[in-house]
């Protein structure tokens, strides 16, 4: 596993190779003040200044780095995410023409994820190399660093096969997470969770012998400070049930487990800041496979909370096993829930692989996670808890149905969880997709951890630490 940590440290004067960025708009006027020499060689090597474009330039005694990203003035984390590959191993310092100084927090993280690698099961991989960043803050680096980590860990546990990431395996690395922070961890597992968690359980009933369903809490803070829950969505491989998929719809469902490695990943995220909230993590771990005890359509199950549910498809399994989540979460009192999840297909169609759909019943939460999201590049859209569509999750024989048809899916699947939802509680729910089906620079394909960082933001300025 990369070590983030020994690729981004402090500047203290060390011998590194400068890497200067620019722009297209700036490069003709920085171009025209260079000596002749430098000029040859940035016109040999056909250097413009076009984003990821990438020129060496030789001096007397070392060499450095030009290179080019969009815009000097507006630096994604991402600028800079194309360069390692393509730098020998060494240690570097970056500026950015026309400024004397630039927090790097805006681009180190790129650099940092440009290192991941997910090569577990490979027999053969090529040795990691280190491309180490210099910066003078220090608070700046442990924060990129704790995302890195962060991203990295959901992008680990979502690219591992099922057949290593059943809900044995997601409840042992949130163990981990639970043993470094000395936060107080339980489990309820298999045939207990029948009376208290029916829904879960009968989720996971068909796979009950090979992979016991169970419900993961993590309890971590002072009891003076406000109490928030954080819930994600542990299906570690998804059938389909009864209502099977299609070959090509259950390939990728060994990623139908994103929603816990985010909600997981964002514990750990908190816990490393010392945010000021009582944190209660909550994770419902099942298998939806198929057998003679499976789940059925048209079966009526009782909720924790009482609402009796009807099962209109076995493939919308997700939102059953948050519902009963939901419950145990609000007995609590919460002031705040966040909820991930692998949720709906219908949330992909309406905003491809990028952009999670986010559901509130609190507009003043709703626009705070939006600008959170803008403002450190992991962007989401809201869409509407539109009341109107609840007639479609109406059931003739019980209160409700799990799944409400083929249209407005992603918004009758937040409707349905919204039923789970006390009313004084604000709520958010990422429907994510938590992969990346193409790479970019830092992003490779394979899981991907999408809304975590908008989250994380938003609570640190919802909850900032003193």
């Amino acid at each position: 596993m990369t070590d983030y940590s020994k690729l981004l440290i402090a500047d203290q004067g060390q011998e590194a190779h400068s890497i200067l960025l620019l722009d297209q708009a700036h490069y003709h006027k920085w171009y025209v003040d260079q000596p002749e020499k430098t000029r040859n060689l940035l016109d040999a090597q056909s250097f413009k200044g076009a984003p990821s474009e990438i020129a060496i330039i030789n001096d007397t005694n070392s060499w450095n780095v030009v290179y080019g990203i969009d815009d000097i003035d507006n630096p994604s984390p991402w600028c800079l995410a194309a360069a390692p590959p393509k730098l020998p191993t060494a240690h570097y310092r970056v500026s950015i023409f026309g400024r004397e100084s630039k927090d790097l927090e805006d681009i180190a993280l790129g650099w940092l994820l440009s290192h991941y690698m997910f090569d577990t099961y490979l027999s053969k991989s090529e040795p990691k190399k280190q491309h180490i960043l210099l910066s003078k803050d220090i608070v700046m680096i442990d924060k990129i660093v704790m995302q890195a980590e962060a991203t990295a860990l959901v992008r680990n546990m979502v690219n591992t096969p099922p057949i290593d990431m059943g809900p044995n395996n997601i409840e042992k690395e949130a163990e981990k997470v639970a043993k470094k922070h000395k936060a107080d961890f339980s489990v309820i597992r298999g045939d207990e969770l029948e009376t208290g968690y029916p829904l879960i359980h009968a989720v996971g009933m068909a796979a009950m012998r090979a992979h016991e369903p169970r419900l993961i809490e993590l309890k971590w803070g002072d009891n003076n400070h406000p109490r928030i829950a954080i819930i994600g969505k542990g299906i570690s491989f998804d059938t389909g049930g009864l209502d099977i998929k299609s070959a090509t719809g259950m390939r990728l469902m060994k990623k139908d487990m994103g929603g816990a490695a985010h909600a997981l990943a964002l514990t750990d995220l908190i816990m490393k800041s010392h945010l000021p909230v009582r944190l209660h993590m909550l994770i419902p771990a099942a298998e939806n496979a198929i057998s003679g005890n499976a789940l059925r359509p048209g079966d009526v199950i009782k909720s924790r909370k009482g609402i009796q549910v009807e099962i209109h498809n076995t493939d919308a399994e997700g939102r059953l096993i948050l519902a009963d989540t939901f419950t145990k979460a609000a007995e609590s009192e919460p002031e705040l829930m966040i909820d991930f999840a692998t949720l709906t297909g219908a949330a992909r169609i309406a905003l491809g692989p990028d952009l999670p759909a986010f559901f509130s019943n609190d507009d003043a939460m709703a626009q705070s996670m939006l600008k959170a999201g803008q403002e450190n590049y992991d962007p989401l859209w809201q869409l509407p808890l539109w009341q109107g569509y609840n007639d479609m999750l109406a059931s003739d024989i019980a209160d409700i149905s799990n799944a409400g048809g083929s249209f407005a899916g992603s918004i009758t699947a937040a409707l349905f969880l919204q039923n789970f939802v006390e009313d004084d509680i604000k709520w958010g729910h990422f429907d994510t997709f938590a992969w990346r089906p193409a790479a970019l620079p830092g992003r490779p394909k394979g899981g991907e951890a999408l809304g975590l960082r908008a989250a994380y933001h938003y609570l640190s300025k919802q909850y900032p630490t003193r």
